[in-house]
C-alpha cells in the first residue's frame, strides 16, 4: 500500500527530461518507511501479491517500478526468470546488490513508458505501487509498453493503495494529495483525493490497450489489484 506515499516522501524529484516522473532514490529508508506504514506487514502484503500473480514455476517475468527489488526477488523464488526495471540507478543497484543469490533474477535502468525488453518477453508483468509515480500524461503509454513486452495470452498484475479499512484509510488519502502533486496529476481535484492512486481508473486504458478479463479485486491492508489479461 503505502508502499506509494513512502517512495514519494523518500526522496523523489521529478525528472522533466524524461517524463519519468517521481524517481526514488534511497531505497533504505523507502524501504524502512513501508515497513512502518505497513505496520510491519510489508513481507506479507508481498507474499499475498505472488500468490494472486501466481507465476508459473517456468514463467519469464517483469517487474515494472521495481524499487528495491523486494518483490521480484520473491517472485524469482516461483518463476523461471525475473527482470525488475526501475528509472532510479540507485534502486537498481541497490536490487542489484542484494539478488546475488538469485541467478534468475536480474535488475535493469529503464522507464515504464519506454521499458528497453523485447517485444513478446514475459508471460507475467506486474508493476505494484508505481503508476502513481508515472507523470500523468506518460501513463498510457506506460500500459501500451507491458502490452508490448508480454506474450500472447500473458497476464498483468497492477497495485496501487486502496482503503480497505479504517486504520489506514487517512494515511492513503494524504499520501494520494501528495503524489498526485508530485506527478502532476490533476484528477484528484474533481473530487475524491483518492483518485489520483485508484488502480481502478486504468481499466478503460487498459481495454484500449487491449488488455482482456480484467478484474479489480483487494488485497489487505490496504490495496488494490487489477488482473488483466492479453489475447492468446
Amino acid at each position: 500500500m503505502a508502499e506509494n506515499a513512502h517512495k514519494s516522501r523518500i526522496h523523489s524529484r521529478a525528472d522533466s527530461a524524461d517524463d519519468v516522473g517521481i524517481l526514488l532514490t534511497q531505497p533504505r529508508r523507502y524501504r524502512l518507511l513501508k515497513e512502518v506504514t505497513l505496520l510491519g506487514g510489508a513481507n506479507r502484503l508481498n507474499a499475498r501479491l505472488a500468490r494472486l500473480a501466481h507465476p508459473g514455476t517456468d514463467a519469464d517475468v517483469i517487474d515494472v517500478g521495481c524499487g528495491p527489488g523486494d518483490f521480484a526477488r520473491l517472485l524469482a523464488r516461483r518463476a523461471g526468470q525475473v527482470v525488475g526495471v526501475d528509472p532510479a540507478p540507485q534502486m537498481i543497484d541497490y536490487a542489484t546488490a542484494r539478488s546475488r543469490d538469485l541467478p534468475n533474477c536480474r535488475f535493469e535502468v529503464g522507464a515504464a513508458q519506454s521499458l528497453p525488453l523485447p517485444d513478446a518477453s514475459a508471460d507475467l508483468v506486474v508493476s505494484t505501487f508505481a503508476m502513481h509515480h508515472i507523470d500523468a500524461a506518460q501513463r498510457p503509454a506506460a500500459v501500451a509498453q507491458m502490452f508490448r513486452v508480454l506474450r500472447p495470452g500473458g497476464r498483468l498484475l497492477l497495485a496501487d493503495a486502496h482503503p480497505t479499512g479504517p486504520v489506514l484509510s487517512s494515511a492513503v488519502r494524504i499520501m494520494a494529495r501528495f503524489a498526485a502533486h508530485r506527478a502532476h496529476d490533476t484528477s484528484h481535484n474533481h473530487g475524491d483525493p483518492l483518485a489520483a492512486i485508484d488502480i481502478r481508473r486504468y481499466r478503460d486504458v487498459l481495454g484500449a490497450n487491449g488488455f482482456e478479463r480484467v478484474e479489480f479485486v483487494t488485497v489487505r491492508p490496504a490495496t488494490g489489484v487489477l488482473l488483466a489479461t492479453k489475447p492468446a
